[in-house]
């Protein structure tokens, strides 16, 4: 192995992809849908938090559902694609941090649930 090529341990393919969604619901269903549509291997909804934040020059607070999902590199255009689509917000929270660390076999699992 090369250098610049990564290990299962270290492999930057695999992306942790978090967004918002408004309640229990639609995060439920945000997440049951990109796994069935195999663009997400896996998906955490997780207990509502308060967003406080700056829209419109007006300073706002919402309870919001944070949803964690893991993809690879190669599935995250339609991955964005598809939460655009289902997100009831004008503009939704889509970040993407790399995965530079973790289970091989759990990162081997990523890949192949995602058609990697």
């Amino acid at each position: 192995m090369s250098a610049t090529t990564p290990t299962r341990s270290d492999d930057p393919r695999v992306l942790l992809v978090f967004t918002n969604l408004p309640d229990h619901a639609s995060a439920t269903a945000l997440a049951a849908a990109l796994v069935e549509a195999r663009l997400v291997a896996c998906a955490n909804v997780l207990a509502p938090c308060t967003s406080v934040y700056r829209w419109q020059g007006v300073i706002e607070t919402a309870s919001e559902v944070p949803v964690l999902m893991k993809t690879t590199r190669a599935r995250y255009p339609e991955l964005e694609a598809a939460i655009r689509a289902r997100h009831p917000y004008e503009l939704p929270e889509i970040v993407a941090v790399p995965v530079e660390h973790g289970l091989p076999a759990y990162l081997d699992w990523v890949a192949v649930e995602t058609g990697g």
